[in-house]
């Protein structure tokens, strides 16, 4: 089994400062995701945030990052 480390990090949304947790994989790839974008992380994490509809924010993130990995699926 594969040791994976949980990063723990702060960030501000929406005027509101909150802790988010993922593993280190998830953090590079929302890296790569927003600097594709343009964006910083922060504002990234803002989009995901804005339509994550009550899901825990952590799992919208990996969830988000999967969808942007896999492409368009029709």
């Amino acid at each position: 089994m594969i040791a994976i480390n949980v990063a723990k990090r702060s960030v501000m949304i929406a005027g509101h400062r909150t802790s988010v947790s993922l593993e280190e994989p998830f953090w590079e790839a929302l890296r790569e995701i927003a600097q594709g974008r343009n964006l910083s992380v922060q504002a990234l994490i803002g989009e995901i945030d804005a339509g994550r509809e009550g899901q825990n924010l952590s799992s919208a993130i990996r969830v988000f990052v999967l969808a942007a990995y896999r492409g368009p699926q029709s």
